[in-house]
């Protein structure tokens, strides 16, 4: 990232901060990054209907469409932490199994490089984590 561009992140985070404190003080030391979980992950039907085979009904389904996301997603590396960890949980839904996710992100260590592929694994790591304590 530029240093404008980390400076403009830094300011919209701060900003974040102080409309979150305005709104409820008790919000004052809120983890921005943990609303991905207030997000629930969409039925697999849903799943089909907005990213498999409704728009082409000859294409992809919508868990080859997510795990190709996936692969994108990991070669942006840390840029892309948030939609990462939601695209990893839809694709659990729609049927990709934690070999399936983790094999893309490993394909694509020869496109983003090690350190993203690493990042990319760390975060799969902690939503199979968080999804296994949500069964229980």
């Amino acid at each position: 990232m530029t240093d404008d561009l980390t400076k403009m992140f830094a300011a919209m985070m701060a900003q974040g901060q102080e409309m979150a404190r305005a709104f409820a003080p008790a919000m004052e030391g809120v983890d921005v990054k943990g609303f991905e979980k207030l997000f629930p992950t969409m039925p697999p039907e849903m799943l089909e209907m907005w990213f498999g085979k409704t728009f082409n009904p000859d294409g992809l389904d919508a868990r080859t469409r997510l795990l190709v996301t996936i692969a994108a997603l990991t070669v942006q590396g840390a840029l892309a932490e948030p939609q990462l960890r939601l695209t990893i949980r839809q694709a659990l839904t729609a049927g990709a199994t934690k070999r399936h996710i983790a094999e893309v992100i490993w394909q694509m260590s020869m496109f983003g490089g090690l350190p993203a592929m690493q990042k990319a694994l760390e975060i799969a790591q902690s939503v199979f984590a968080e999804v296994e304590e949500t069964k229980e």
